[in-house]
This record gives structure tokens, C-alpha cells and sequence, in this order.
């Protein structure tokens, strides 16, 4: 499997930015496509979760809800943030786990990473 993660940048506090993750090879359909972010001197921590195939239920962190959106379009996951703040600024990672981790926020659980794309927000 192979997840490569795009979108990352440069954005004001208040401002939008969408991630992309490309997703291939084999994927259950059951698997939760992820992401998490990792600020400078934290640890991972997760931000959003959604099937890879079949019902598009979702699930975020407290720290996201109500201002990011996690989506999928054939081989593709978004998390499209708006609202951002300073606290906002990571690299961004997507992930995938195996077939039965709904609902999972470890990062134990995922096991296929991208790169990460760095998002900066300024304050």
C-alpha cells in the first residue's frame, strides 16, 4: 500500500486549506483511511477517520470538530479544514488501518503511512 499525502502550506488563522491523500494498492473496504498531525514537540495525535469504502461515516478529535471534514472520492481521502488556528500548525499524515479498527484515535492501529505534508498556519 502506498499513501501519498499533498495540500500542505502556508495559510492565515481564520483561512482554509484542503489535504489529499492517494491511496494504492490493497485496502480492505473496511479500513479506516486516516489522518493525524504532529506539531514540533508533540506527539501524533489523531484528527479525523473514515471508511475506505462503502458507508461514509466519519470521526474527528474534539480539537477538530465542527471545523474539519474528512471525505473520499474513488482512491482519494480529503480532510478539508476550515477555521484554522495557530494550533492547527503540523505535519499532516494519512493513514490506513486493517479491516476492524472503526473509531480507532491510536496510531498503533494504522499501519500504512504517508509522508506528511507540512500545513503552517499564521496567527
Amino acid at each position: 500500500v502506498q499513501l501519498q499525502a499533498s495540500g500542505g502550506g502556508l495559510v492565515q488563522a481564520g483561512g482554509s486549506l484542503r489535504l489529499s491523500c492517494a491511496a494504492s494498492g490493497r485496502i480492505f473496504s473496511s479500513s479506516v483511511m486516516g489522518w493525524f498531525r504532529q506539531a514540533p514537540g508533540k506527539e501524533r495525535e489523531f484528527v479525523a477517520g473514515i471508511r475506505w469504502k462503502g458507508s461514509s461515516s466519519t470521526y474527528y478529535a474534539d480539537s477538530v470538530k465542527g471545523r474539519f471534514t474528512c471525505s473520499r472520492d474513488n482512491a482519494k481521502v480529503y480532510l478539508q479544514m476550515n477555521a484554522m488556528k495557530a494550533d492547527d500548525t503540523a505535519v499532516y499524515y494519512c493513514a490506513k488501518t486493517g479491516p476492524a479498527s472503526w473509531g480507532s484515535h491510536r496510531a498503533r492501529d494504522f499501519d500504512s503511512w504517508g509522508q506528511g505534508t507540512l500545513v503552517t498556519v499564521s496567527s
